[in-house]
């Protein structure tokens, strides 16, 4: 084998190995795997860029905290809000929920919500991540400007992947195209 043989299949197990590890050093969103029972694949879902340790909040009442417990999501003070298909844009009614959302969290100085941002199933999951993104995005822009500082307000998307109806009706479709509230109380300072 002469030396430049040997330095090109050098060369080219070097960048296997580059590609590997760069393949390896990447996350991809996974749908869950569809299961007869939502508490087996409960397991496996996480909610998208957010880590339970680090909140200075604690947070009751996640849909995925209910899909973990196999309950649905529970109802509180705050009221869900609708969108159209593929929009982000609030409707009027969506607004006057926010209003209403609003006018609680400002009685209630020491609440803070987390608005999840939901899609029906129809597109990509990364399409749906980003357009649920956008929904809460757009709830808190306008909670925003009714007076709610954006420092009691977080978003996360949980995209199509949980949705509050499996059937793949137009009925379905327009429960699950929703931004839900989730109360979350501050601790108390020590």
């Amino acid at each position: 084998m002469t030396a430049k043989t040997k330095i090109k299949i050098g060369s080219c197990v070097f960048m296997l190995g580059v590609l590997v590890m760069a393949g390896c050093a990447s996350e991809t969103a996974e749908k869950p795997e569809s299961s007869a029972s939502p508490k087996s694949s409960a397991s496996a879902q996480k909610p998208t860029g957010k880590s339970a340790g680090s909140s200075s909040q604690s947070q009751s009442g996640s849909s995925l905290d209910a899909l973990r417990e196999g309950k649905g999501p529970a109802s509180g003070p705050l009221k869900e809000i609708r969108f159209d298909f593929d929009s982000y844009d609030l409707t009027s009614e969506a607004r006057a929920i926010l209003q209403a959302n609003a006018a609680w969290l400002k009685a209630n100085p020491s609440a803070n919500v987390e608005i999840e941002g939901h899609c029906d199933e129809r597109g990509t999951t990364e399409y749906n991540l980003a357009l649920g993104a956008k929904r809460a995005r757009a709830a808190l822009d306008y909670l925003v400007s009714l007076g709610i500082p954006a420092i009691r307000i977080r978003t996360t998307s949980y995209g199509e992947e949980l949705p509050l109806c499996k059937e793949s009706t137009e009925n379905c479709y327009e429960k699950n195209r929703r931004d839900r509230f989730v109360e979350a109380r501050s601790r108390p300072s020590s």
